[in-house]
């Protein structure tokens, strides 16, 4: 059976990023920052021929796997799974108003995940049997031997979770999420490791 290389990446950094808001299901465009970060990792894989790119539908995770994929013309797929977590009421809202409209859930957000309960968003479990369901479709009916996944944060974590086997409480265990950093799945006989983690060598 062949190797299956996953590569997969957080969208650039948003505008929303360096004013510190949330930012789930609605969209914020990418920075200049965010769009050279993007071209960066796309030069860094150019020599890589991806037999697929998946992407969440949100803006700025598709102009983020546009910048990679370059003048390649490898078609995008959209995948809804691919979408960041919904974070219901405290969408587009800084981190530091979250904190003080809703303490407990900002609380239990960052420090106890599986006590999170949002306000008309998404729960850490949901969010990972949906990445659960997306990952192992992939991996069950791709042919080929690259591909490239553009999503979020969460999203991210949650694959590190369902690889490492975590419990949700260990769901924010390092490595840190920057923005464009590159993880690298390696997929053989059934068995998921993860060979590359949160890498941002591209931006040196």
């Amino acid at each position: 059976m062949n190797t299956l290389k996953i590569y997969i990446t957080r969208h650039g950094e948003t505008q929303w990023n360096k004013e510190s808001k949330m930012q789930g299901w609605k969209n914020s465009d990418l920075t200049e920052k965010g769009v050279e970060n993007a071209k960066r990792l796309g030069e860094s894989l150019k020599n890589i021929e991806f037999d697929y790119i998946y992407c969440s539908p949100l803006g700025r995770a598709i102009d983020t796997a546009k910048y990679i994929r370059g003048n390649k013309d490898t078609e995008i797929t959209i995948i809804e799974s691919l979408k960041e977590m919904g974070f219901g009421i405290c969408e587009g809202m800084e981190h530091e108003k979250v904190k003080e409209l809703y303490p407990s859930q900002q609380f239990n957000f960052w420090k106890n995940p599986h006590l999170y309960e949002p306000i008309n968003g998404e729960r850490f479990d949901e969010l990972i049997n949906r990445v659960k369901k997306v990952l192992y479709d992939i991996i069950n009916n791709t042919t080929g031997e690259n591909i490239l996944i553009v999503s979020h944060t969460v999203v991210i974590k949650a694959i590190y979770l369902i690889i490492k086997n975590y419990c949700i409480e260990d769901l924010w265990n390092p490595p840190f999420m920057h923005d464009t950093c590159l993880t690298v799945l390696e997929v053989k006989d059934k068995k998921i490791e993860i060979i590359v983690e949160a890498d941002i060598s591209h931006l040196d």
